[in-house]
């Protein structure tokens, strides 16, 4: 039986083959993610391991930016209402598991930045293809948050733990060629070769005994799931803790009033 994806508003679907492309669609606002958006992305990876008329997932998003990450009014309503951020908990550890439960070959077309919950999304993929002007970077520490999301999660096992404790500390973002030398994403190509660069993937992984791909991927992903269901409880529980306090809400006011936020450390 097809997968219904009708009742995605945020993110859109187009089949070819055995290959569906997946991309996040709120251009508008570099495909931040608002609760509505979130909730979608929570399901969106169970939907996709359930459809059977696939095999090849492409994640990309709609305009400029991969995803933005957090929408900074939705962090505001969130301060506010402390149950909204708790109910976004449980849609965090949907995204991270179900992209790791997918047994299909997810591949990120990276087409501009990855920002936050962006860039944990890009960084769990199989295989991650960036445009070369593209940067990714998870600067939840700058809106006063831990990084709580999963970026703990997959940052020290891509990057080591050195230098993913420099940029998870720092929210620095690393521009894609940066990234490509460290590791941490596969390929920084120019941006008018990003589609052929991920279609002839897509051609070579698509020609090959998909059954043994998929096993050989869901062996190699045993030890991110054993480590992501260890940590992912813990991690969201100090962003929870972050979200209520005074940095937080200095930086959500200050993002408002376009200044730099004055943190206190409480």
């Amino acid at each position: 039986m097809a997968v219904d994806y009708s009742g995605y508003k945020f993110i859109a679907f187009d089949k070819s083959g055995r290959t569906m492309t997946v991309t996040f669609n709120r251009p508008e606002a570099l495909n931040a993610m608002t609760a509505a958006m979130h909730e979608e992305t929570s399901r969106l990876f169970y939907d996709l391991g359930m459809d059977h008329d696939i095999d090849v997932v492409v994640l990309t998003g709609a305009g400029k930016a991969f995803s933005a990450g957090g929408d900074i009014a939705g962090m505001r309503e969130m301060y506010e209402d402390t149950e909204k951020f708790d109910r976004g908990i449980m849609e965090a550890k949907k995204v991270v598991f179900g992209i790791l439960d997918c047994e299909k070959i997810i591949v990120c077309k990276m087409n501009g930045d990855a920002v936050g919950l962006g860039a944990t999304i890009a960084l769990f993929c199989d295989i991650i293809f960036a445009a070369d002007h593209a940067r990714i970077g998870d600067p939840h520490v700058r809106v006063g948050l831990a990084a709580g999301d999963g970026g703990a999660v997959i940052w020290p096992q891509a990057i080591g733990y050195a230098r993913a404790k420099e940029y998870l500390l720092t929210g620095d973002l690393i521009n894609a060629k940066d990234a490509a030398a460290m590791g941490l994403i596969n390929y920084a190509v120019p941006a008018d070769e990003l589609d052929a660069r991920v279609a002839a993937f897509v051609a070579k992984i698509g020609a090959g005994a998909m059954t043994s791909i998929k096993y050989t991927k869901t062996a190699i992903n045993i030890g991110l799931k054993q480590l992501a269901h260890s940590m992912m409880d813990t991690c969201m529980a100090y962003e929870a803790l972050t979200n209520r306090t005074k940095d937080h809400l200095e930086a959500i006011n200050a993002f408002s009033e376009k200044r730099k936020p004055r943190f206190t450390g409480h």
